[in-house]
């Protein structure tokens, strides 16, 4: 059995039109999304073992926030350029390549490539994924090479808009 983690960067601002895309920060309500999310992924079974990231900064001040929320557990993330990617064939090469000694692992990356790997790999269709949002999938399969069309299960979708007051 092999489980993946998706988490897509919380909203970022788009006020400095200087910045390049990657350069991007988190807006406030990105920050605050961070804060709201944290705990309900952890309760969903994420561990924050085997943490991968997108070189974006919106991408690394996400797990940065989540991991300032949950400040119980030592989370580490290494950051991967190759994740800074907008497309699902890119992440599914990415996933094949994993180690297999890897059970679990967490990916904090970009839509349109997470909404269209979920869609392509999981078990239900996700209209989209929305910021800070997280994805659970797990497969039953031994190598991450046999990850394929929908062969996993869609055990989580949580999104910000679900654990605020307002909502």
């Amino acid at each position: 059995m092999k489980k993946l983690h998706l988490i897509r960067h919380a909203k970022s601002s788009w006020s400095d039109g200087s910045l390049g895309d990657i350069e991007r920060p988190l807006k406030p309500r990105g920050v605050s999304d961070c804060e709201l999310m944290a705990e309900p992924i952890w309760e969903a079974g994420c561990r924050f073992k085997h943490v991968f990231c997108s070189a974006a900064v919106r991408a690394q001040s996400t797990i940065e926030h989540l991991s300032y929320q949950l400040t119980e557990r030592e989370i580490a993330w290494k950051v991967d350029p190759a994740l800074y990617t907008f497309e699902y064939r890119d992440l599914l090469a990415w996933v094949q390549r994993l180690d297999e000694a890897l059970a679990e692992v967490v990916i904090v990356g970009h839509n349109n490539g997470l909404t269209d790997f979920c869609n392509k790999v999981g078990d239900r269709p996700i209209e989209n994924v929305p910021t800070c949002g997280y994805v659970q999938l797990a497969a039953d399969i031994t190598s991450w090479q046999d990850l394929s069309e929908n062969c996993a299960t869609v055990l989580s979708f949580l999104k910000p808009k679900m654990f605020r007051l307002s909502a």
